[in-house]
């Protein structure tokens, strides 16, 4: 149950902050400590952070590699959502890989974020 860990809510607040590698890096502790299924989702996170981060610095193939990973990892069935809204997640993660892979520009879509089920 990683969500009890306070660094999970660190996590969210760094990720939603755009703070992609600080983010990365409080979510690569838990993932390490977590055993599957949850760490899948975790893994997927991380991921989408740094395909962010990737982003930020130019590299657009190691975004595109990074976001369809993210992507197939927390839409696989059986994915726990760890409280989180991930189809939303997963819907910006999407328009952002579907806009690199037509040479266009990820920023101007959604930036991801997550965001708690309600």
């Amino acid at each position: 149950m990683p969500q009890v860990d306070p660094r999970f809510q660190q996590g969210l607040e760094l990720f939603n902050a755009g703070e992609w590698y600080a983010a990365h890096d409080l979510f690569e502790e838990l993932w390490h400590e977590t055993a599957d299924p949850e760490r899948r989702s975790l893994q997927g996170i991380l991921q989408v952070a740094v395909a962010q981060l990737h982003l930020q610095r130019g590299n657009r193939r190691g975004a595109t590699i990074l976001f369809g990973e993210a992507l197939g990892r927390l839409k696989r069935p059986g994915t726990p959502d760890l409280g989180l809204d991930l189809a939303s997640l997963c819907r910006a993660a999407q328009q952002r890989l579907e806009a690199l892979q037509q040479d266009g520009d990820p920023e101007s879509c959604t930036v991801p974020v997550l965001q708690c089920r309600h």
